[in-house]
Protein backbone atom coordinates (compact mmCIF):
# COMPACT_ATOMS: atom_id res chain seq x y z
CA UNK A 1 0.00 0.00 0.00
CA UNK A 2 1.23 3.30 -1.38
CA UNK A 3 1.83 5.22 1.72
CA UNK A 4 3.17 8.95 1.43
CA UNK A 5 3.02 12.38 2.72
CA UNK A 6 0.38 15.10 2.02
CA UNK A 7 1.22 18.06 -0.10
CA UNK A 8 0.92 21.53 1.70
CA UNK A 9 2.20 23.89 3.55
CA UNK A 10 2.20 22.83 7.36
CA UNK A 11 2.50 26.15 9.15
CA UNK A 12 -0.23 27.43 6.47
CA UNK A 13 -2.64 24.54 7.55
CA UNK A 14 -1.68 25.22 11.37
CA UNK A 15 -2.61 28.97 10.79
CA UNK A 16 -5.74 28.12 9.04
CA UNK A 17 -6.65 25.58 11.68
CA UNK A 18 -6.40 28.33 14.36
CA UNK A 19 -8.09 30.79 12.04
CA UNK A 20 -11.13 28.40 11.61
CA UNK A 21 -10.92 27.59 15.36
CA UNK A 22 -10.98 31.14 16.96
CA UNK A 23 -13.95 32.33 14.49
CA UNK A 24 -15.78 29.14 15.35
CA UNK A 25 -15.52 29.49 19.37
CA UNK A 26 -15.80 33.18 19.17
CA UNK A 27 -18.78 33.48 16.90
CA UNK A 28 -20.54 30.07 15.70
CA UNK A 29 -20.29 28.02 19.03
CA UNK A 30 -22.61 30.87 21.06
CA UNK A 31 -25.03 31.28 18.47
CA UNK A 32 -25.38 27.35 17.98
CA UNK A 33 -25.68 27.58 22.37
CA UNK A 34 -29.07 29.75 21.59
CA UNK A 35 -30.47 27.64 18.93
CA UNK A 36 -30.18 24.28 20.68
CA UNK A 37 -32.05 26.25 23.72
CA UNK A 38 -35.11 27.10 21.13
CA UNK A 39 -35.36 23.23 19.76
CA UNK A 40 -35.31 22.17 23.55
CA UNK A 41 -37.60 24.34 24.83
CA UNK A 42 -40.08 23.26 21.71
CA UNK A 43 -38.92 19.71 22.41
CA UNK A 44 -40.33 19.68 25.70
CA UNK A 45 -44.11 21.10 24.00
CA UNK A 46 -44.41 17.49 22.63
CA UNK A 47 -47.38 15.91 24.21
CA UNK A 48 -46.49 12.62 23.33
CA UNK A 49 -44.90 11.19 26.33
CA UNK A 50 -42.94 8.91 23.77
CA UNK A 51 -41.78 11.39 21.42
CA UNK A 52 -41.21 13.73 23.51
CA UNK A 53 -38.93 11.70 25.70
CA UNK A 54 -37.20 10.89 22.84
CA UNK A 55 -36.69 14.10 21.03
CA UNK A 56 -35.13 15.53 24.55
CA UNK A 57 -33.19 12.61 25.08
CA UNK A 58 -31.50 12.41 20.89
CA UNK A 59 -31.14 16.48 22.19
CA UNK A 60 -28.81 15.74 25.30
CA UNK A 61 -27.16 12.69 23.67
CA UNK A 62 -26.22 14.13 19.98
CA UNK A 63 -25.81 17.55 21.47
CA UNK A 64 -21.99 16.65 20.11
CA UNK A 65 -23.23 16.25 16.55
CA UNK A 66 -25.00 18.99 16.47
CA UNK A 67 -22.79 21.19 17.24
CA UNK A 68 -20.38 19.40 15.08
CA UNK A 69 -22.47 20.22 12.65
CA UNK A 70 -21.92 23.98 12.56
CA UNK A 71 -18.47 23.42 11.95
CA UNK A 72 -18.57 24.24 8.32
CA UNK A 73 -20.35 28.13 9.67
CA UNK A 74 -16.94 28.81 10.28
CA UNK A 75 -15.71 29.29 6.53
CA UNK A 76 -18.94 31.28 6.10
CA UNK A 77 -19.28 34.55 4.80
CA UNK A 78 -20.21 36.94 8.30
CA UNK A 79 -23.69 37.68 7.05
CA UNK A 80 -24.77 34.56 6.21
CA UNK A 81 -23.02 33.09 9.13
CA UNK A 82 -26.39 32.73 11.00
CA UNK A 83 -28.29 31.17 8.79
CA UNK A 84 -26.10 28.55 8.06
CA UNK A 85 -25.49 27.93 11.51
CA UNK A 86 -29.41 27.62 12.01
CA UNK A 87 -29.64 25.28 8.66
CA UNK A 88 -27.06 22.58 9.44
CA UNK A 89 -28.62 22.62 13.14
CA UNK A 90 -31.68 21.83 11.95
CA UNK A 91 -30.88 19.53 9.05
CA UNK A 92 -28.93 17.51 12.13
CA UNK A 93 -31.37 17.70 14.60
CA UNK A 94 -34.37 15.95 12.27
CA UNK A 95 -31.47 13.41 10.85
CA UNK A 96 -31.01 12.55 14.94
CA UNK A 97 -34.39 12.47 15.67
CA UNK A 98 -36.07 10.50 12.83
CA UNK A 99 -33.27 7.78 12.75
CA UNK A 100 -33.53 7.30 16.52
CA UNK A 101 -37.39 6.88 15.89
CA UNK A 102 -36.20 4.76 12.75
CA UNK A 103 -34.33 2.22 15.75
CA UNK A 104 -37.10 1.43 17.42
CA UNK A 105 -39.00 -2.28 16.91
CA UNK A 106 -41.14 -1.92 13.92
CA UNK A 107 -42.78 -4.68 11.34
CA UNK A 108 -42.08 -3.12 8.83
CA UNK A 109 -38.96 -1.42 9.64
CA UNK A 110 -37.82 -0.50 5.80
CA UNK A 111 -40.97 1.26 5.59
CA UNK A 112 -41.00 2.96 8.54
CA UNK A 113 -37.51 4.06 8.39
CA UNK A 114 -37.91 5.55 4.78
CA UNK A 115 -41.05 7.60 5.51
CA UNK A 116 -39.34 8.92 8.79
CA UNK A 117 -36.13 10.11 7.05
CA UNK A 118 -38.30 11.61 4.12
CA UNK A 119 -38.22 14.46 6.52
CA UNK A 120 -34.51 15.03 5.25
CA UNK A 121 -35.43 15.01 1.92
CA UNK A 122 -38.41 18.08 2.58
CA UNK A 123 -36.01 20.09 4.86
CA UNK A 124 -33.41 20.71 1.90
CA UNK A 125 -36.62 21.01 -0.65
CA UNK A 126 -38.27 24.84 0.13
CA UNK A 127 -41.07 24.46 -2.19
CA UNK A 128 -41.58 20.61 -1.34
CA UNK A 129 -45.03 19.49 0.36
CA UNK A 130 -44.88 17.66 3.86
CA UNK A 131 -45.45 14.13 4.14
CA UNK A 132 -47.16 12.32 7.16
CA UNK A 133 -43.66 11.21 8.39
CA UNK A 134 -45.37 9.39 10.80
CA UNK A 135 -47.52 7.35 8.79
CA UNK A 136 -46.28 4.17 9.48
CA UNK A 137 -45.03 5.01 12.88
CA UNK A 138 -46.92 4.03 16.48
CA UNK A 139 -46.99 7.75 17.95
CA UNK A 140 -47.11 10.83 15.68
CA UNK A 141 -48.32 13.37 18.01
CA UNK A 142 -45.76 16.03 17.96
CA UNK A 143 -47.47 19.25 17.82
CA UNK A 144 -45.51 19.96 14.79
CA UNK A 145 -42.30 19.74 16.35
CA UNK A 146 -40.75 17.71 13.56
CA UNK A 147 -42.17 20.04 10.54
CA UNK A 148 -41.28 22.60 12.59
CA UNK A 149 -37.49 21.75 12.67
CA UNK A 150 -37.92 21.17 8.67
CA UNK A 151 -39.47 24.62 7.83
CA UNK A 152 -36.81 26.14 9.83
CA UNK A 153 -33.73 24.31 7.83
CA UNK A 154 -35.18 25.18 4.43
CA UNK A 155 -36.77 29.11 5.05
CA UNK A 156 -33.49 29.64 5.87
CA UNK A 157 -32.20 27.83 3.22
CA UNK A 158 -33.81 29.59 0.92
CA UNK A 159 -31.94 33.04 2.40
CA UNK A 160 -28.33 31.57 1.12
CA UNK A 161 -27.99 33.69 -2.29
CA UNK A 162 -26.41 30.27 -4.24
CA UNK A 163 -28.28 27.51 -2.76
CA UNK A 164 -30.84 26.98 -5.78
CA UNK A 165 -27.29 25.57 -7.74
CA UNK A 166 -26.40 23.26 -4.94
CA UNK A 167 -29.67 22.17 -4.14
CA UNK A 168 -29.68 19.22 -6.53
CA UNK A 169 -26.45 17.44 -5.23
CA UNK A 170 -27.58 18.20 -1.92
CA UNK A 171 -30.59 15.96 -1.86
CA UNK A 172 -28.48 13.60 -4.09
CA UNK A 173 -26.72 12.68 -0.86
CA UNK A 174 -29.78 12.95 1.10
CA UNK A 175 -31.61 10.37 -0.94
CA UNK A 176 -28.41 8.06 -0.12
CA UNK A 177 -28.84 8.81 3.45
CA UNK A 178 -32.77 7.77 3.60
CA UNK A 179 -31.91 4.47 1.29
CA UNK A 180 -28.94 3.50 3.51
CA UNK A 181 -30.60 4.10 6.64
CA UNK A 182 -33.85 2.09 5.44
CA UNK A 183 -32.14 -0.81 4.22
CA UNK A 184 -29.36 -1.01 7.09
CA UNK A 185 -31.45 -3.47 9.10
CA UNK A 186 -30.88 -5.47 12.18
CA UNK A 187 -29.95 -9.33 12.45
CA UNK A 188 -33.00 -10.00 13.70
CA UNK A 189 -35.03 -7.78 11.39
CA UNK A 190 -33.13 -9.66 8.19
CA UNK A 191 -30.57 -9.76 6.24
CA UNK A 192 -28.30 -7.12 4.68
CA UNK A 193 -28.86 -8.34 1.37
CA UNK A 194 -30.99 -5.28 -0.17
CA UNK A 195 -28.81 -2.75 1.42
CA UNK A 196 -25.32 -4.83 -0.52
CA UNK A 197 -26.95 -4.74 -4.03
CA UNK A 198 -28.29 -1.19 -3.77
CA UNK A 199 -24.79 -0.20 -2.54
CA UNK A 200 -23.40 -2.21 -5.13
CA UNK A 201 -24.82 -0.51 -8.12
CA UNK A 202 -24.41 2.64 -6.34
CA UNK A 203 -20.26 2.52 -6.20
CA UNK A 204 -18.66 4.25 -9.20
CA UNK A 205 -17.37 2.78 -12.12
CA UNK A 206 -13.43 1.96 -11.44
CA UNK A 207 -13.72 3.09 -7.82
CA UNK A 208 -12.78 0.04 -6.65
CA UNK A 209 -14.78 0.21 -3.41
CA UNK A 210 -16.49 -2.55 -1.37
CA UNK A 211 -20.20 -2.38 -0.94
CA UNK A 212 -20.21 -1.92 2.71
CA UNK A 213 -17.23 1.26 1.65
CA UNK A 214 -19.89 2.88 -0.90
CA UNK A 215 -22.55 2.24 2.27
CA UNK A 216 -20.78 3.97 4.89
CA UNK A 217 -20.37 6.70 2.85
CA UNK A 218 -24.30 7.30 1.65
CA UNK A 219 -25.29 7.60 5.56
CA UNK A 220 -22.87 10.50 6.01
CA UNK A 221 -23.87 14.38 6.39
CA UNK A 222 -21.06 15.90 5.48
CA UNK A 223 -21.28 16.23 2.05
CA UNK A 224 -24.75 18.61 2.84
CA UNK A 225 -22.60 20.54 5.37
CA UNK A 226 -20.33 21.61 2.88
CA UNK A 227 -23.45 22.31 0.67
CA UNK A 228 -25.02 24.57 2.31
CA UNK A 229 -22.00 26.59 3.22
CA UNK A 230 -21.07 26.63 -0.26
CA UNK A 231 -24.83 28.13 -0.76
CA UNK A 232 -23.56 31.07 1.54
CA UNK A 233 -21.12 32.26 -1.39
CA UNK A 234 -22.27 35.24 -2.95
CA UNK A 235 -21.09 33.81 -6.33
CA UNK A 236 -20.28 29.70 -7.07
CA UNK A 237 -18.98 28.28 -10.45
CA UNK A 238 -21.61 25.90 -12.15
CA UNK A 239 -19.54 22.77 -11.78
CA UNK A 240 -18.42 23.21 -8.06
CA UNK A 241 -21.23 22.20 -6.30
CA UNK A 242 -21.11 18.67 -8.03
CA UNK A 243 -17.92 18.92 -7.53
CA UNK A 244 -18.29 18.34 -3.81
CA UNK A 245 -20.98 16.17 -4.07
CA UNK A 246 -18.55 13.51 -5.76
CA UNK A 247 -15.20 14.11 -3.41
CA UNK A 248 -17.91 13.95 -0.39
CA UNK A 249 -19.30 10.65 -2.12
CA UNK A 250 -18.08 8.50 -1.81
CA UNK A 251 -14.21 9.25 -0.37
CA UNK A 252 -14.83 11.89 2.25
CA UNK A 253 -17.97 9.95 3.13
CA UNK A 254 -16.74 6.45 3.48
CA UNK A 255 -13.80 7.36 5.53
CA UNK A 256 -15.68 9.51 7.74
CA UNK A 257 -18.21 6.61 8.63
CA UNK A 258 -15.52 3.81 8.73
CA UNK A 259 -13.67 6.24 11.67
CA UNK A 260 -16.74 6.25 13.22
CA UNK A 261 -17.29 2.63 12.75
CA UNK A 262 -13.84 1.62 14.14
CA UNK A 263 -14.15 4.13 17.52
CA UNK A 264 -17.62 3.00 17.80
CA UNK A 265 -16.23 -1.04 17.77
CA UNK A 266 -16.11 -1.50 21.59
CA UNK A 267 -19.26 0.38 22.13
CA UNK A 268 -21.24 -1.61 19.27
CA UNK A 269 -19.98 -4.74 20.28
CA UNK A 270 -21.04 -4.17 24.44
CA UNK A 271 -24.79 -2.90 22.77
CA UNK A 272 -24.64 -6.06 20.10
CA UNK A 273 -25.23 -3.36 17.38
CA UNK A 274 -23.97 -3.88 13.43
CA UNK A 275 -20.72 -2.65 12.89
CA UNK A 276 -19.95 -1.84 9.32
CA UNK A 277 -16.13 -2.70 10.42
CA UNK A 278 -17.20 -6.24 10.84
CA UNK A 279 -17.20 -6.93 6.49
CA UNK A 280 -13.47 -6.34 6.50
CA UNK A 281 -11.71 -9.68 6.82
CA UNK A 282 -8.75 -8.48 9.44
CA UNK A 283 -6.99 -5.44 10.54
CA UNK A 284 -4.31 -5.28 8.22
CA UNK A 285 -7.17 -5.05 5.52
CA UNK A 286 -8.88 -2.69 7.73
CA UNK A 287 -5.51 -0.80 7.51
CA UNK A 288 -4.47 -1.16 3.82
CA UNK A 289 -8.10 -0.10 3.21
CA UNK A 290 -8.32 3.24 5.22
CA UNK A 291 -5.28 4.28 4.22
CA UNK A 292 -6.73 3.78 0.31
CA UNK A 293 -9.59 5.80 1.55
CA UNK A 294 -7.51 8.35 3.96
CA UNK A 295 -5.13 8.93 0.24
CA UNK A 296 -8.11 9.30 -2.13
CA UNK A 297 -9.82 11.82 0.30
CA UNK A 298 -6.89 13.95 0.60
CA UNK A 299 -6.54 14.17 -3.37
CA UNK A 300 -10.61 14.88 -3.75
CA UNK A 301 -10.30 17.45 -1.13
CA UNK A 302 -7.61 19.14 -2.42
CA UNK A 303 -8.76 19.18 -6.09
CA UNK A 304 -11.98 21.58 -4.94
CA UNK A 305 -11.77 24.96 -5.41
CA UNK A 306 -11.64 25.69 -1.86
CA UNK A 307 -8.91 22.88 -1.56
CA UNK A 308 -7.62 24.54 1.90
CA UNK A 309 -10.86 24.62 3.75
CA UNK A 310 -12.10 21.09 2.75
CA UNK A 311 -8.58 19.36 3.72
CA UNK A 312 -8.86 21.15 7.00
CA UNK A 313 -12.48 19.72 7.34
CA UNK A 314 -10.93 16.52 6.31
CA UNK A 315 -8.24 17.14 8.90
CA UNK A 316 -10.32 17.85 11.97
CA UNK A 317 -12.46 15.24 11.46
CA UNK A 318 -9.80 12.29 11.18
CA UNK A 319 -7.89 13.87 13.82
CA UNK A 320 -11.17 13.91 16.27
CA UNK A 321 -11.85 9.53 15.80
CA UNK A 322 -7.66 9.21 15.99
CA UNK A 323 -7.09 11.32 18.80
CA UNK A 324 -9.73 9.28 20.94
CA UNK A 325 -8.17 6.86 23.38
CA UNK A 326 -10.29 3.70 21.77
CA UNK A 327 -7.83 4.78 18.60
CA UNK A 328 -4.93 3.45 21.19
CA UNK A 329 -7.13 -0.24 21.60
CA UNK A 330 -4.78 -2.96 19.66
CA UNK A 331 -7.53 -3.49 17.19
CA UNK A 332 -7.66 0.12 15.87
CA UNK A 333 -3.33 0.83 16.02
CA UNK A 334 -2.60 -0.16 12.89
CA UNK A 335 -5.09 1.55 10.80
CA UNK A 336 -4.23 4.80 12.70
CA UNK A 337 -1.05 4.51 11.76
CA UNK A 338 -2.02 3.96 8.12
CA UNK A 339 -4.37 6.62 8.16
CA UNK A 340 -2.24 9.28 9.58
CA UNK A 341 0.38 8.18 7.40
CA UNK A 342 -1.65 8.50 4.34
CA UNK A 343 -2.25 12.14 5.43
CA UNK A 344 0.86 13.32 6.73
CA UNK A 345 1.60 16.63 7.31
CA UNK A 346 -2.01 17.48 7.46
CA UNK A 347 -3.40 15.98 10.91
CA UNK A 348 -0.41 17.66 12.99
CA UNK A 349 -1.75 20.45 14.14
CA UNK A 350 -5.69 19.30 14.46
CA UNK A 351 -4.37 15.88 16.09
CA UNK A 352 -2.52 18.30 18.44
CA UNK A 353 -5.10 20.45 19.81
CA UNK A 354 -7.61 17.69 20.06
CA UNK A 355 -5.13 15.72 22.34
CA UNK A 356 -4.69 19.02 24.65
CA UNK A 357 -8.50 19.06 24.01
CA UNK A 358 -9.39 15.50 25.40
CA UNK A 359 -6.50 15.74 28.06
CA UNK A 360 -9.43 18.68 29.64
CA UNK A 361 -11.77 16.54 31.29
CA UNK A 362 -15.85 16.77 30.06
CA UNK A 363 -18.77 15.32 30.74
CA UNK A 364 -19.54 12.21 28.64
CA UNK A 365 -20.20 8.33 29.89
CA UNK A 366 -17.37 6.27 28.32
CA UNK A 367 -18.10 2.56 27.55
CA UNK A 368 -16.88 -0.03 29.90
CA UNK A 369 -13.00 -0.49 29.65
CA UNK A 370 -13.96 -4.08 30.56
CA UNK A 371 -16.47 -4.28 27.19
CA UNK A 372 -13.47 -2.53 25.32
CA UNK A 373 -10.94 -4.33 26.33
CA UNK A 374 -13.52 -7.75 25.46
CA UNK A 375 -14.01 -6.19 21.99
CA UNK A 376 -10.49 -5.86 21.40
CA UNK A 377 -9.70 -9.12 22.33
CA UNK A 378 -12.09 -10.82 20.35
CA UNK A 379 -11.00 -12.58 16.79
CA UNK A 380 -12.09 -10.18 14.21
CA UNK A 381 -15.19 -12.67 12.72
CA UNK A 382 -16.29 -12.80 16.09
CA UNK A 383 -17.38 -9.01 16.73
CA UNK A 384 -20.95 -7.85 16.19
CA UNK A 385 -23.09 -10.96 17.04
CA UNK A 386 -26.25 -10.75 18.47
CA UNK A 387 -27.05 -9.93 21.88
CA UNK A 388 -30.48 -10.14 22.94
CA UNK A 389 -32.15 -8.97 26.18
CA UNK A 390 -32.68 -10.91 28.98
CA UNK A 391 -35.70 -9.47 30.26
CA UNK A 392 -38.21 -9.39 27.17
CA UNK A 393 -36.38 -11.75 24.77
CA UNK A 394 -36.24 -8.80 21.87
CA UNK A 395 -33.02 -8.39 20.29
CA UNK A 396 -31.00 -5.08 21.58
CA UNK A 397 -28.66 -5.25 18.32
CA UNK A 398 -29.87 -2.19 16.36
CA UNK A 399 -28.76 -0.62 12.86
CA UNK A 400 -25.68 0.99 13.26
CA UNK A 401 -26.77 4.21 12.43
CA UNK A 402 -24.35 6.78 10.91
CA UNK A 403 -26.04 10.19 11.76
CA UNK A 404 -22.66 11.33 10.71
CA UNK A 405 -21.53 14.97 11.20
CA UNK A 406 -19.24 14.53 14.15
CA UNK A 407 -17.12 16.64 12.83
CA UNK A 408 -15.67 17.61 15.96
CA UNK A 409 -12.84 20.23 14.13
CA UNK A 410 -12.63 22.58 17.19
CA UNK A 411 -13.80 20.45 20.27
CA UNK A 412 -14.71 17.13 21.60
CA UNK A 413 -18.05 16.12 23.28
CA UNK A 414 -19.52 18.90 24.66
CA UNK A 415 -18.24 20.19 28.09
Amino acid sequence: MRMRQADGNGFATAVAFATAAQRYWLSVFPRVHRELGQWQRRAGAIPDQTLRRTALAVQRSKRGNVEGSAAFAAFAPRVHRPAVIRAQLAFQAIYDYVDTLAEQPHGDPILNARQLHGALLTALDPAAPHLDYYTHHPQSQDAGYLQTVIDACRATLRTLPSYSPVARPARNLARRIVTYQSLNLTKVQGSHHALARWASHATPPQAGLRWWETAASAGSSLGIFALIETAAQSTIQPEHPSAIEHAYFPWIGALHSLLDSLIDGPEDMATGQHNLIEHYASPNEIAVRMCALATESADRARGLRDGLQHTLILAGMTSHYLSAREARLPHAELTKAYVLGALGGLTGPTMLVLRIRRAIPHHGAWARQSDRDAWARQPHTARGREHHSAGDGRSRLAPRRIRQSRIFLFRTNAI
